[in-house]
Order: structure tokens, then C-alpha cells, then sequence
């Protein structure tokens, strides 16, 4: 079973509020984004972001150009829904991030759930290529992984587990850490998970 295969699984047996990751509110990402002074006509994509809410909150704060990208047809089908006209509004792009070929750039890129699950360097790198050639020069980017005293998997798949100094290794010195914060999410079974989240800017030179 390949990748899309796994994930498109996963959101066809399991609802989108019984996944490990759940949060009925994304209010660290809502914060950090806030936090990077994007405006309101900003592009902002967000990265595996396939059943999250967060694309609901961005368009109830005003934001009006909103794409999210997913590996998952059947997650996306599930935002879709669960926005109905306001689906319209929003860009959805059913792609793997290691390959994904933007057709414009964003001002912000935000992660909370993909990178932590590339467990081959390979990937890793695919995954920075597509970040350089999808965020504007100068862009910020929201990235979360499991902390380094979070579970060693999730979904059943291995992850990978980030500090400030291996997150930085993996980026490059052109991304300019500005803000880190910690989070202990809990499951919808009430188990905890270590989170920790990176604000960047682009310094592209």
C-alpha cells in the first residue's frame, strides 16, 4: 500500500474527529500566523492540511486567499463538505508535498501534520525543494512536529521528533527561526502528545 492508499484509508474508516491529531480549534497555528503580520489577502497554503478546521478559522477571520494541499482525496473531501459554499473560496490541491508543483507562490506555508512523517532524508529534501519553490522570497513558514519527548509514532507509521537545532539542520541557514512555542496536545482519548512549533522567515538572498 503506498502513501495515498494508507492515508485515503485512514480518513475512510476513521471520522475526522477520531484521529489522534484532532483539534477543534487549531489555536497555536491561528496565533503564529496571526504573529507573522500577514495581511488579510495574503496566500496562505496549508500543508496536510486535509480534514483540519483551520481553513474554517482563516475564513472567519476575514483571510481570502487560502489554498490547502493534501496527499488524501478522501480528507479533502471531508473539509469540502464540512464548508460547503465556502469550499468555493478555497484552493485544494490533492498532491504529495515531495513532488507537488505549486501553479503560484504563497506568502505563508503552514505544517502541522506531514513532516514529522517523512522518516527517509530523501523525502525530507523533496519536502524543502517544494517549500522553496512554492513560499515567496521572504515568506514565513508554521511548521509543527512532534517534540522530542513525543510519541515515536503516530498512525501507526514512524515520525520523526524535533528541537530548534535539528529542525534548523533540515531547513537551511536561509530560514530564520523567530519564534518557537510548545504545546501538549490531547487526543480525543484523552492521552497527551508533545508538540513543538516553529515560526520561519525566508531570508532568501
Amino acid at each position: 500500500m503506498n502513501r495515498q492508499e494508507y492515508w485515503n484509508q485512514v480518513h475512510q474508516t476513521k471520522g475526522s474527529e477520531d484521529v489522534s491529531w484532532h483539534q477543534r480549534r487549531p489555536d497555536l497555528s491561528l496565533a503564529l500566523i496571526a504573529a507573522s503580520g500577514v495581511g488579510k489577502d495574503a496566500g496562505i497554503i496549508d500543508v496536510g492540511g486535509g480534514a483540519s478546521t483551520l481553513v474554517d478559522f482563516l475564513l472567519d477571520d476575514g483571510h481570502t486567499r487560502l489554498a490547502v494541499l493534501d496527499l488524501s482525496g478522501v480528507a479533502l473531501s471531508h473539509s469540502r463538505t464540512r464548508l460547503g459554499a465556502r469550499a468555493d473560496r478555497v484552493e485544494w490541491f490533492e498532491a504529495d508535498v515531495t513532488s507537488f508543483q505549486p501553479p503560484h507562490r504563497f506568502d505563508l506555508w503552514h505544517d502541522r501534520a506531514v513532516f514529522h512523517f517523512l522518516t527517509a532524508a530523501e523525502d525530507r529534501c523533496r519536502y524543502v525543494a517544494t517549500l522553496r519553490r512554492t513560499l515567496h522570497p521572504g515568506g514565513t513558514v508554521v511548521l509543527s512536529t512532534f517534540a522530542v519527548d513525543g510519541p515515536p509514532k503516530c498512525s501507526g507509521l514512524d515520525v520523526m521528533r524535533y528541537d530548534e537545532s535539528s529542525i534548523l539542520a533540515e531547513l537551511g541557514a536561509e530560514f530564520q527561526l523567530q519564534e518557537v512555542r510548545r504545546e501538549t496536545h490531547v487526543t480525543p482519548w484523552q492521552s497527551e502528545q508533545h508538540f513543538i512549533y516553529f515560526r520561519f522567515q525566508w531570508q532568501n538572498t
